[in-house]
């Protein structure tokens, strides 16, 4: 250390000279001059006089010679001892020498050893030394002696105050700083910036601060003149932002006259923090234009904010800013941005920024771990874990809980247990997050014992672990027991939350248990919850769900928020129960509230659509979802499939479905579905086949509409096919699949086989019942479908409208008049049930097949509903075979009424006139049609030979073996004409138009079927044959003949019945 000369030196009477500098002379010197003091005190030496001997001399002089203070603050100690020894009386300046000394040298152990001096010598008073002792005490971070120094301080400078806030907030010692705010407020010290700025700071450090006491901190800092300081108003803005006052942190914010970057990165954060993203980032924009640069944590606030609102594209932008101002190296950027395109989904992105990280931190692990997890890259996720510990990052509790839900995302549970395993070893087991994530694995992963048991073990007052077990006995559907946990928890004294009641709701819901969902509606009410989004919504989906449709419509109305799931949920409940209109008016009013729909509104709007074939607003929706982001939805997409299939475009479906990748079950049933309820069978048959093709699992519902498909047919080979697949797959004990198949064997003709499937049923339902006395009613089997019915009314089984169909009709076909009218009575007397019009058109089918045409004029005109078109058809049929002119003619008038483009109408009259021999009328009605260009469905047969189906039109020459068709046809005709068969002439064009036209170019299509299945089948097999419209007289005559003259079986099923010819005879009775 350099010399210098000072003016104690003469006093000293210390005679050297530093004139020439020489720097191991000085040492020396120095060295000789320490000696020589202490040799002073020693008695050693006597050169010093005590009298010229002073504090001051001895003060500057180790000041001046640059003693090594770590080496000699000992012999300081030692020469206070010796001046007391001889009398010497210290003064303040020596104690102010020392305690320099030891502060600067960090010799904290004497500096309290001189702190007892001054104790002793009574120098505590002096503000001066209680400044240096408290400077000590907290610099050696003994806050105990500290408080106790500045207890005893004479005078507390706001300095003082501000040290010790300051070393509380260093320490983390919050509580303390506020208490000690208070004293200093009570004690009337006036806080400076810096006070506010330490007060602050601990307020942020801490647990969540009262907003009232917030808000007086504030109060202060304005009235003390501080309101415009960004030191003080910064972190009040970010104390208001955590603590979710984030309008009294905008406005502190609007009100800075001047804002730094720190003020900016606050607001910004803030907004972030608080799910104000889209105003976060315009905010940054802001930031921006003002000409402020942005800092990298501003940036990364702006990232995370896009991240919150999945706005991925702002982001992506946000990261070409990264490299412009060269934030690329900041780890919390990197981090930000790796969070970003992981909740984006791509993960190549987020993976490539993780690996040019030149720091990573657990953080940066978690985001890209997290992400992984997400995307149901469980596996992944965990490499990444062992090459965090790999890379000496100790995994926090939230790289854990990742990890652990990735696992039960994918139903790892041995890798779960693992990472129990290592909680548990690390002492992270009991933390609340990992003890949720723990629960949630064996939930998901279906070990509900073990999750039970794991449940026990836990801190059972954490609600969070108790929601989670009612998910999983929920997921059991073990009502019971979610309800037994859901009142022992508030047994305990556990309050409910917003996930407490959904948990339990959608358990009723999924038993269908309304009653006790309405309980619980109850408390929900009496708890407060009764407006929570998350609950309402709920609470609409169980509603909807079980048929409570008002209710849920009523507290979607009363709901002030406009809330996207209630909505969805309102929209899904009304198609569920077949609301469709009422699903489509709401869908449409969601839309002018705003309310951007999701996958669930947009699948539910559609599949509306489709169960009305509104293909219009189908494909306007289509659209909207579309431009709304959801061309790749699944739902979305099987939806589309089904509405366009269901409405017959055939081409539009498969579009929608081969884009679909990859497609599941219900991407494939809905197809398959879609073309069978459309009519299109052959393309539902053909789907279902290269389902199977494609090794695709069918279900349940896959059979059900392949059946039916076949069962519309007719075609009983590929219908016994897919029964043989039912039987494979373990579906043939399952109720449902049996009533399809007995639905199949009817419609196909076969009544018997329909009856044997109905006989080994291990448990039958109503469906069951109502086909079997359905197919008995189709195929003339009317006694059969009638004891069937009494023999169902034995077995408690309650008949509802549709059993009643069948039995009326089964009355009618084998005339039972008096019985059909008891059974039609019974309906509303005995079983509360109010007749629909197809029950009124039975009766009238009932009355009319019998002869009373006029009673049942009467009987129409009695009825409490208006009469609709398939009442006055039915009517119009009767009195075309009892050939009653009169009120035929006043049938046809009200039924083209309501029907004027029907062509089935013009056909029956015309027949009924032609019948009646009445060929004027005849001709006025087909000139009619002309008129009105009204055209008349072509007849359309099928039949199956040789495992392919073959149609016929009327006159049809198309076929291969046309010219044989019609040879054998004409032998047929010339067989039958020998037994007494004469052809009808009524439903031919006149004679005159007969003579210049082919006969042949009439023959309708049912013949034509016939004769091929006649010459293609052998003797053994029944012919079969299905017809688009009703069989005219003519053809079941004629087949009445081929019938016998060919010995064989013929079973036609037109658009009204079964007819099974056999040996002349047919099951109709000749009535149909």
């Amino acid at each position: 250390m350099f010399l210098r000369p000072f003016s104690l030196r003469g006093s000293l009477s210390y005679p050297f000279s530093c004139r020439i500098f020489k720097p191991e002379i000085c040492l020396k010197r120095t060295q000789k001059f320490q000696k020589d003091v202490l040799g002073c005190f020693s008695g050693n030496r006597r050169r010093l006089s005590f009298n010229r001997f002073s504090n001051t001399a001895i003060c500057h002089s180790f000041d001046e010679f640059g003693v090594q203070e770590s080496e000699w603050i000992s012999k300081g100690i030692e020469i206070l001892h010796l001046m007391e020894e001889r009398g010497v009386r210290a003064n303040c300046q020596t104690f102010i020498w020392l305690l320099d000394s030891c502060l600067n040298s960090g010799t904290f152990v004497e500096a309290k050893k001189i702190h007892a001096k001054i104790l002793k010598l009574g120098f505590d008073r002096e503000q001066v030394l209680c400044d240096r002792v408290f400077d000590i005490y907290v610099a050696s971070d003994d806050w105990d002696g500290a408080v106790m120094v500045f207890d005893d301080m004479p005078q507390r400078s706001v300095f003082s105050w501000n040290r010790l806030i300051s070393g509380f907030v260093t320490k983390k010692l919050y509580s303390r700083v506020l208490l000690l705010f208070m004293r200093m407020i009570n004690e009337n010290v006036n806080p400076n910036e810096a006070t506010f700025a330490g007060i602050l700071k601990a307020c942020s450090g801490g647990s969540a601060v009262a907003f009232e006491y917030v808000k007086q901190i504030h109060a202060m800092i304005i009235l003390h003149g501080f309101g415009s300081s960004t030191r003080v108003c910064n972190p009040i803005i970010d104390l208001y932002a955590k603590n979710g006052f984030i309008d009294s942190a905008r406005k502190v914010f609007d009100q800075l006259c001047f804002k730094d970057s720190a003020s900016w990165v606050a607001m910004i954060s803030g907004l972030s923090q608080n799910g104000y993203g889209q105003e976060a980032i315009l905010l940054f924009c802001q930031m921006h234009m003002s000409g402020i640069m942005p800092t990298p944590y501003a940036l990364s606030s702006a990232l995370s904010a896009c991240t919150k609102i999945e706005l991925y594209e702002v982001g992506e932008q946000f990261h070409g800013l990264v490299f412009k101002w060269g934030f690329s190296s900041e780890t919390y950027v990197s981090n930000a941005l790796v969070t970003l395109y992981s909740r984006s989904s791509k993960l190549l992105s987020a993976e490539q920024i993780f690996s040019k990280m030149q720091l990573r931190d657990g953080v940066s692990f978690n985001s890209l771990i997290s992400g992984l997890a997400q995307s149901g890259y469980s596996y992944r996720a965990l490499e990444l874990f062992e090459k965090m510990q790999r890379d000496c990052l100790k995994p926090d509790c939230v790289t854990v809980a990742s990890l652990l839900n990735a696992c039960a995302s994918a139903g790892a549970l041995h890798k779960g247990e693992q990472l129990h395993s290592y909680a548990i070893k690390v002492g992270m087991s009991k933390d609340i997050i990992i003890e949720g994530s723990l629960l949630d694995l064996y939930v998901k992963c279906a070990d509900v014992e073990t999750a039970h048991n794991f449940f026990l073990t836990t801190e059972t007052a954490n609600v969070v672990l108790w929601n989670v077990m009612l998910v999983a006995y929920g997921q059991l559907d073990n009502l019971t027991v979610s309800f037994q946990m859901f009142r022992q928890m508030q047994i305990e004294g556990l309050i409910p939350n917003q996930y407490t009641y959904p948990s339990i709701l959608r358990t009723c819901t999924s038993v269908g248990d309304l009653d006790l969902g309405e309980q619980i509606h109850t408390q929900v009410i009496k708890t407060g919850f009764q407006f929570n989004v998350y609950v309402c919504s709920v609470l609409i989906d169980m509603y909807a769900k079980l048929g409570k449709l008002s209710n849920a419509q009523g507290i979607l109305r009363r709901f002030a928020q406009d809330d996207i799931v209630s909505w969805t949920a309102m929209v899904a409940g009304y198609v569920q129960h077949d609301m469709f209109a009422e699903a489509l008016k709401t869908f449409e009013e969601m839309q002018n509230r705003g309310i951007q729909s999701d996958n669930i509104g947009f699948s539910s709007a559609i599949s509306a659509c489709a169960s009305i074939q509104a293909l219009n607003q189908g494909r306007q929706i289509h659209a909207q979802s579309y431009v709304s982001g959801f061309s790749d939805d699944l739902s979305i997409g099987n939806a589309l499939v089904n509405l366009y299939a269901r409405c017959g475009r055939i081409e539009e479906a498969y579009f929608v479905f081969d884009k679909i990748d990859p497609k599941d079950n219900i991407t494939w049933n809905g197809l398959i579905s879609g073309f069978a309820q459309s009519g299109h069978y052959e393309q539902a048959l053909q789907v279902f086949s290269r389902m199977i093709k494609a090794a695709v699992e069918a279900n349940l519902y896959t059979f059900g509409s392949a059946v039916s498909a076949a069962a519309n047919m007719a075609n009983i080979k590929q219908g016994k096919q897919i029964h043989a697949m039912i039987i494979k797959r373990g579906y043939d004990l399952e109720t449902e699949a049996s009533n399809v198949l007995i639905t199949l064997y009817a419609k196909c003709g076969s009544i018997d086989d329909a009856k044997r499937e109905f006989l080994e049923m291990p448990e039958k339902n109503e469906i069951s019942w109502n086909a079997m006395i359905t197919g008995y009613s189709q195929h003339g089997c009317g006694t059969d479908a009638i004891n069937l019915f009494e023999t169902m009314k034995q077995h408690g089984v309650m008949p509802n409208h549709v059993t009643f169909v069948g039995v009326l009709s089964a009355c009618s076909h084998v005339g039972l008049v008096n019985e059909g009218l008891g059974y039609f009575k019974s309906m509303s007397k005995e079983y509360g049930l109010v007749p629909k019009p197809e029950h009124y058109a039975c009766v009238v089918d009932l009355l009319g097949r019998a002869g009373f045409v006029s009673r049942a004029r009467e009987f129409i005109g009695k009825m409490p509903i208006e009469p609709d078109a398939m009442i006055w058809r039915t009517l119009l049929s009767a009195c075309r075979v009892h050939k009653n002119m009169e009120i035929g003619e006043f049938a046809a008038n009200r039924l083209l009424e309501l029907e004027p483009d029907d062509s089935a109408t013009y056909v029956l009259l015309s027949n009924m006139y032609a019948v009646a021999g009445k060929w004027d009328s005849r001709d006025q009605i087909r000139q009619l049609m002309k008129n009105r260009d009204v055209k008349k469905e072509p007849g359309r047969s099928w039949i199956e030979v040789k495992n392919s189906v073959h149609a016929f039109f009327v006159g049809d020459r198309l076929h291969p073996l046309a010219d044989r068709i019609y040879e054998f046809l004409e032998k047929l005709n010339e067989r039958a004409a020998k037994i007494g068969y004469v052809q009808s002439r009524y439903n031919l064009w006149s004679d005159i138009e007969q003579e210049q036209k082919d006969p042949t170019v009439y023959i309708h299509s049912e013949k034509l079927a016939i004769a091929f299945g006649l010459l293609s089948l052998c003797n053994t097999v029944p012919i079969r044959v299905i017809k688009n419209l009703r069989v005219c007289n003519d053809c079941h005559n004629w087949i009445k003949f081929v019938s016998k003259i060919s010995n064989r079986p013929i079973i036609v099923r037109d658009s009204y019945r079964f007819h099974h010819f056999e040996g002349g005879g047919c099951s109709c009775r000749d009535y149909w």
